[in-house]
C-alpha cells in the first residue's frame, strides 16, 4: 500500500517514519515534508492547505491511505474532499474538526456534553469584552486570573494567559483591534484561569469505539519554569505519573466518551485524534482546556518512539470504523522525552537558512530519533526552516535515563541561535519525588 502524509513539521516526520515501518506499507510520501522526511519518505512538493492538488495526487498515485498531520487542512475541510472522491483518508471531517477550528464551539459543547471544563464567555466586538473586564474588575491593579483566547486557529500562540487587569485589556487589544492572530481574532473568549499541572490525553476514535492512548506532558511556555510567552510546544514526555490508571479511567468516563457521544448526536460524528487539553486543579479535579483534532506536536514523537505495535491497524481501523475488532497497542514500558531545538527568536522572528551540524551523530546514539519540524535542504545541507527546528526525542529505563540520553543528543547538534528548554520533563521527576516523600 502507498500511504500520503499530509504537513512538514515534526508529527509529521514521526508519522511517516512510523507508517513506513508497516509491512503493510510499500511506499510513504510526505507532502511537502521537509529535510528529515526526504530521508524516511518521499516528499511531495504540494502545500498541507492545497486540497485540490492532494486530491488528484492521491489519485493519480493510487494512495491506499492518506494521513493529515495539521490541523489547518483539517479545518479546510480537507478529509471532506477526499472521501467525496471515495479515497480513504484519516481525520475528521470540517463540521467536526471545529473542536479545535472554534474555541467558542468547542466550549459550547463541553458545556452541552456535561465535560468539566472553565466558566467562559464569548466576545465579539472587544468594546464588549474590556467593559466586562472593567466591570469584573474594577481596580487598575486588581489581580486578573482570566485567559483571552483568539477562537481561530493561531498555530498554539493565540491563548494569553493573564494576572493583572491591564494584561487583559492589552490581550484584548493584540487579539481583537490589532488583529495580531488575523482571522482567529475575529471572536474572542475570556475564560477563568485554572492552575495546576497539565496534561494531554490522545485517544483515537472511530465514532463508536474510543482507544485512550498513554498520557504525555506538554511544554508550551518558552523558557525553563514555564516561564516566557506561549509557544507550539517546547517539549514532551509520555507516559506521565501525573495521570495514573483511575484518572485516566475518570477521564475517560467523563471527558472522553461524553464528548463523543455528544458529536455523534448532533449529527457531526467525530472519527481521527481527540486530544483533551487538561488541567489536573486541586480543587475541582481535571478540566478541558482545549480539544485539538490531531496529534499534538511534540507529544506525537514520544508516543510513536514507544508504540510497538503496527500504526496502521489503528490508522485503517479508524478509518474503516473496526477500532473494536484491532489487537489491543503494545508500548514500550520505557518512557520517552521530546526536546524541542528551536531558532533564536522564536516564537517572534527568527532568522532561516542556518546550516545544521550533528543531526547524524545524535541519530546514532541508541533509544534516539532526531525528527525534523522546520528544516529544509539547500543542496546537500540541512538548514533551519522555522521556529521549532528539531524533536529530538528519546526513550530510557527512566525518566532520568530519558532526559539524559535526550539532551546528550542535543548537545551534539549545531547551528547559529539554537536553543532549547533545558527542564523538560523536571516536573515528572518533582512530582514522583513528593510522592515518594507522601509514603
Amino acid at each position: 500500500m502507498k500511504v500520503l502524509v499530509i504537513g512538514g513539521g515534526g508529527r509529521e516526520h514521526a508519522l511517516a517514519w512510523k507508517i513506513k515501518q508497516s509491512p503493510r506499507v510499500d511506499e510513504v510520501f510526505v507532502a511537502p515534508g521537509n529535510a528529515g522526511t526526504a530521508l524516511d519518505a518521499v516528499n511531495v512538493s504540494i502545500g498541507a492547505n492545497d486540497i485540490a492538488e492532494l486530491v488528484k495526487f492521491a489519485k493519480t498515485e493510487n494512495i491506499g491511505l492518506t494521513v493529515v498531520g495539521p490541523e489547518a487542512p483539517l479545518a479546510l475541510g480537507i478529509v471532506d474532499a477526499f472521501e467525496s472522491e471515495k479515497l480513504r483518508v484519516f481525520g475528521p471531517t470540517q463540521v467536526a474538526a471545529q473542536l479545535e477550528s472554534s474555541k467558542a464551539f468547542c466550549k459550547n459543547l463541553l458545556r452541552q456534553a456535561d465535560v468539566p471544563t472553565a466558566d467562559f464567555q464569548v466576545f465579539r466586538d472587544p468594546d464588549d469584552a474590556m467593559r466586562f473586564i472593567k466591570g469584573r474588575f474594577p481596580g487598575e491593579r486588581d489581580r486578573c486570573p482570566v485567559v483571552v483566547k483568539a477562537d481561530g486557529l493561531a498555530a498554539g500562540k493565540g491563548v494569553i494567559v493573564c494576572k493583572r487587569r491591564n494584561d487583559a485589556l492589552e490581550a484584548i487589544d493584540r487579539i481583537s483591534r490589532r488583529k495580531e492572530f488575523g482571522a482567529a481574532g475575529m471572536q474572542m473568549l475570556i475564560e477563568e484561569r485554572l492552575d495546576g499541572q497539565e496534561a494531554s490525553v490522545l485517544a483515537i476514535t472511530d465514532g463508536r469505539t474510543i482507544l485512550p492512548l498513554p498520557a504525555a506532558q506538554d511544554h508550551k511556555p518558552a523558557f525553563d519554569g514555564d516561564t516566557g510567552p506561549n509557544t507550539g510546544g517546547m517539549g514532551a514526555y509520555s507516559p506521565t505519573p501525573i495521570v495514573d490508571d483511575a484518572l485516566m479511567a475518570w477521564i475517560e468516563e467523563h471527558v472522553l466518551v461524553p464528548t463523543v457521544h455528544t458529536m455523534k448526536r448532533n449529527r457531526k460524528p467525530f472519527r481521527g485524534v481527540l486530544y483533551a487539553g487538561l488541567m489536573l486543579t486541586p480543587q475541582a479535579g481535571p478540566k478541558v482546556l482545549e480539544y485539538n483534532c490531531r496529534f499534538g506536536d511534540p507529544e506525537c514523537q514520544p508516543l510513536l518512539m514507544r508504540l510497538k505495535s503496527d500504526i496502521m491497524d489503528i490508522l485503517e481501523g479508524t478509518v474503516d470504523q473496526t477500532l473494536d475488532q484491532i489487537d489491543t497497542p503494545q508500548w514500550d514500558p520505557r518512557p520517552g522525552i521530546c526536546v524541542v531545538m528551536a531558532s533564536q527568536g522564536y516564537p517572534g522572528d527568527y532568522e532561516k537558512g542556518r546550516p545544521i551540524t550533528g543531526i547524524d551523530a545524535a541519530d546514532a546514539l541508541e533509544d534516539v530519533k532526531v525528527f525534523h519540524a522546520g528544516t529544509r535542504l539547500d543542496g546537500d545541507t540541512i538548514v533551519n526552516d522555522g521556529g521549532r527546528v528539531l524533536g529530538v526525542t528519546a526513550l530510557g529505563d527512566t525518566i532520568s535515563k530519558a532526559k539524559l540520553n535526550a539532551y546528550t543528543a542535543v548537545q551534539k547538534i549545531r547551528w547559529a541561535g539554537a536553543w532549547c528548554r533545558k527542564d523538560i520533563s523536571d516536573k515528572a521527576l518533582q512530582y514522583l519525588a513528593d510522592q515518594a516523600k507522601v509514603l
